[in-house]
């Protein structure tokens, strides 16, 4: 899972993570958001209504929620259970709240936060854009601010100062991250089993 202040440059970088790494695929998130101009249904997010997703709040269907600037954003079970069942890693991308109820519901995620270079740094990426009002800004700067008082809780950091660079460091974490050991424990067993019994000499 991947978090980061609005800004910083995460959207482009989890592209790039999906095109270089294979077998890896992205979680789309539900949201109450309005849907942008080139969105598309099932790609960027699951655009539903505010009572459709407090119905599945209410029915525990999401591994993590959280309401970011009035609207609510969401990784359902069945997102996760599908991928999964395939074969997959998952690719979350969630804020600060999301990631902590990750880690209390699924301990053996990864997780990564990128930083941006500086403040002044995100605020004119913010400002570059173009798709935001001042008031908007001002807010995302300010929640960027709490967010940045969170990186300790994460598994690695990734400076978005470069980036070729910060993209080749992600796809490093998420290589290293399939050579843990409760990922690689089945085959570790099979192998194991072909010592058994065995004789040298």
């Amino acid at each position: 899972m991947i978090s980061a202040p609005s800004g910083s440059g995460k959207s482009t970088l989890v592209k790039g993570l999906l095109d270089r790494v294979p077998g890896l695929v992205f979680s789309v998130s539900h949201t109450t958001r309005p849907r942008r101009p080139g969105e598309k249904e099932g790609r960027e997010y699951f655009f539903v209504s505010r009572a459709q997703f407090e119905r599945m709040i209410a029915a525990k269907g999401f591994v993590e929620w959280a309401d970011v600037f009035g609207n609510y954003y969401g990784t359902s079970w069945k997102q996760l259970r599908s991928a999964q069942a395939a074969g997959k890693d998952v690719l979350l991308d969630i804020d600060v709240q999301g990631h902590q109820q990750v880690r209390r519901r699924l301990s053996e995620a990864v997780s990564i936060f990128v930083l941006p270079p500086s403040y002044r740094e995100l605020e004119r990426r913010l400002r570059r854009r173009h798709s935001d009002a001042p008031e908007s800004i001002r807010k995302r700067l300010q929640e960027a601010r709490k967010e940045m008082l969170r990186w300790r809780e994460y598994d690695y950091l990734v400076v978005n100062d470069d980036l070729e660079r910060a993209t080749r460091a992600l796809c490093a974490v998420v290589e290293a991250a399939r050579f843990r050991t409760p990922n690689q424990q089945q085959r570790a067993r099979q192998i194991q089993k072909t010592f058994l019994g065995g004789k040298t000499g």
